[in-house]
């Protein structure tokens, strides 16, 4: 039928067909912050520019996209937090594993705690050391004297967290009590009340009065310095 409104409405169409998609876009949700930039972020956070590694995140994750950089710190050794500083801003807390090679000493056969270690059973290789806790070595001549405080297979790596100074002791074992008082060194016999490593408190029985006093295990082999 061709009438006014009919005419129209033929009119009007193209215009309306042309501004339809833009409605649609402007009621479309904004790009969310992409994942890869929180990613890089953190990884940066952990270790450093040069870092290589995995930061993980839930590729479901979506959040606002921030209009400034992202600021991240490191809270541990294998995490980050990512924050957004707009307002309102968003703040996560992102896993990360990182890859880092290193020739260090390694274990080439069984050592058992609390015995020194064999030097004939360490040698140095290249391994992965990013996710290691504790301080790694690059020369078996640093473990000199070193006693292991756990038990290590062949293979394991060698960390600041597996050794220590000096020999611990047990419950029985003769220890030397030794007590400084105005520049004065006094040495005498004992017997260790319990098992302690370098560093840790133990109680010790004086063998020559029976009085029982506590120490502090010394990296000197069977020294407790009186604590008093």
């Amino acid at each position: 039928m061709d009438t006014p409104r009919a005419r129209f409405l033929t009119a009007c169409l193209p215009a309306l067909l042309l501004a339809a998609p833009f409605a649609l876009a402007q009621q479309s949700p904004p790009a969310p912050q992409p994942l890869d930039t929180i990613r890089a972020a953190a990884l940066q956070a952990v270790g450093g520019h040069d870092a290589t590694g995995e930061a993980r995140l839930d590729s479901r994750l979506r959040l606002a996209a921030c209009s400034q950089p992202l600021e991240a710190v490191a809270t541990g050794p294998r995490i980050a937090q990512v924050r957004c500083g707009d307002t309102p801003g968003w703040r996560l807390y992102v896993p990360v594993t990182l890859r880092r090679e290193a020739d260090v000493v390694v274990v080439t056969g069984p050592v058992r705690a609390g015995e020194p270690i064999d030097p004939a059973r360490l040698s140095v290789q290249r391994r992965e050391v990013g996710q290691l806790d504790g301080a790694v070595f690059s020369d078996p001549a640093e473990l000199a004297g070193r006693i292991p405080a756990r038990s290590l297979g062949a293979g394991d790596v060698l960390t600041g967290n597996d050794v220590q100074a000096g020999q611990p002791v047990k419950r029985g074992d003769p220890v030397v009590l030794v007590s400084r008082a105005g520049g004065v060194e006094v040495r005498q016999p004992g017997i260790a009340m319990g098992a302690a490593r370098v560093g840790e408190r133990v109680a010790v029985q004086n063998a020559g009065s029976s009085k029982v006093v506590r120490g502090r295990l010394t990296p000197e082999t069977g020294v407790v310095e009186v604590v008093l």
